[in-house]
């Protein structure tokens, strides 16, 4: 069975998988939260840089944007390279290249050299996600499969909590540009994944039927958009973008709300973000297990409508207190809604396309997200409208697009991914 061995109820949930399994994953896990900081870093120090470039901040966001952008890039094409060569090499190679991009960095001499270094940043963490996933999941037993992605992407959070840690208590000793060092050290992960990690069962089975029957799919992204596969496509796409939104919204400029708006210090700015993400991923483990009880898509939809009223509790308001308990309770919400990405979205595709799927409709919400950065900060600096209420409205219209997107969406859960040929 290639999401694992049918047992008992009676057999903890963590004795079900084998040993290659939880090494697939741990390797999936590493990648994503190491992921995580390397590119969150940079929404914790945009206004330094600002000053030091002299540049106005809305351009900096502009490199956030771009960095987003270029992971749809890195994205199809390791999901081309996952189905067609394997999941391992593209997700060794997206943690080398991530990590050296974000040390050269470090060392921009210019505005433009660590613009342009930020973009390539985004082609590596880009291309992680669809093969961590696709490796991840397609080999994880159904039972647990929605608890497993709620961690495997609630680690986003620990990246996050990581980076916002090492700027409260490392900027004023080494700077932006020590920060963006740091990111070098998930490099080392690679070892562990060239040594511990083995292919997926289920891929390796659905090659040797490919090859058999002649009948191998060598442009995988070409089929997703062919009839049959073209309205799950499109719905995913559109539940994904709305997802970006929400996160972006709530996530690209709250430090710098904090810092231009309200003046806060870099201690208190880390303060929220760091709680707020550890309830990201604390929250995105308990929705995965609702998940595998109640569906994929409620246990999505709940937190999303919950997460509308929380956003003005924490926006229109200059009080630190309440700001840090009602955007930490955002995370068990806002950010509790991204856990069944890795799951739904792998398990909405058969495994011929599965990680260049996955990886297209993920990551093609950045392209949505990367202007929502640069237009927030247009109504908040050149419109004088401050951050507040930009992100207030972008945050309610994206909670609200992506439970529509999930209501017209197909509910995956229980289901067993094979090695069958399904479009090739």
């Amino acid at each position: 069975m290639a999401s694992g061995v049918a047992v008992g109820s009676s057999v903890p949930w963590w004795k079900e998988p084998t040993k290659d399994q939880w090494l697939a994953y741990v390797a999936a896990w590493l990648g994503w939260t190491l992921d995580a900081f390397d590119f969150t870093i940079f929404l914790l120090i945009m206004v330094p840089i600002a000053k030091e470039f002299n540049v106005p901040i809305t351009e900096v966001t502009v490199v956030f944007t771009v960095t987003l952008w270029m992971r749809l890039l890195g994205a199809t094409a390791a999901g081309w390279m996952a189905d067609r060569m394997g999941r391992k090499t593209p997700l060794m190679i997206s943690i080398i290249w991530y990590s050296a991009c974000n040390f050269i960095a470090g060392f921009s001499p210019t505005f433009w050299f660590l613009f342009l270094f930020r973009a390539l940043l985004g082609i590596g963490m880009g291309a992680e996600w669809p093969a961590g996933a696709a490796l991840a999941m397609e080999q994880w037993p159904i039972r647990s499969r929605g608890f497993m992605s709620g961690v495997l992407q609630g680690s986003w959070g620990l990246g996050f909590m990581m980076s916002s840690l090492a700027y409260g208590a490392l900027f004023d000793k080494i700077g932006w540009r020590g920060l963006l060092m740091l990111g070098v050290l998930p490099a080392l992960s690679v070892v562990y994944v060239r040594f511990f990690v083995k292919e997926p069962e289920v891929w390796k089975e659905n090659q040797k039927l490919q090859r058999a029957e002649q009948r191998e799919v060598h442009a995988p992204l070409v089929k997703i958009f062919k009839r049959g596969m073209l309205l799950n496509t499109a719905t995913s796409c559109w539940w994904m973008a709305s997802s970006f939104i929400v996160y972006y919204a709530i996530n690209s400029l709250f430090a710098t709300h904090l810092q231009k708006d309200l003046g806060f210090s870099p201690g208190a700015v880390a303060t929220p973000i760091f709680w707020s993400n550890l309830l990201v991923f604390l929250s995105m483990g308990f929705w995965g297990w609702c998940a595998d009880r109640i569906g994929r898509r409620w246990a999505m939809i709940i937190p999303a409508l919950i997460a509308i009223p929380i956003a003005p509790l924490y926006l229109l308001t200059s009080n630190l207190t309440l700001i840090i308990f009602a955007f930490v309770l955002q995370g068990a919400f806002g950010g509790g809604i991204y856990g069944q990405n890795p799951s739904y979205l792998n398990e909405r595709f058969p495994t011929e396309v599965r990680a260049t799927a996955a990886g297209f409709c993920y990551h093609q919400g950045a392209i949505f997200a990367g202007v929502l950065a640069p237009v927030l900060s247009y109504f908040a600096v050149d419109l004088g409208y401050g951050f507040a209420w930009p992100m207030l409205i972008a945050t309610v219209g994206g909670c609200i697009s992506f439970v529509l997107a999930l209501l017209w969406a197909p509910e995956t859960h229980g289901k067993e991914m094979t090695a069958e040929l399904v479009v090739a």
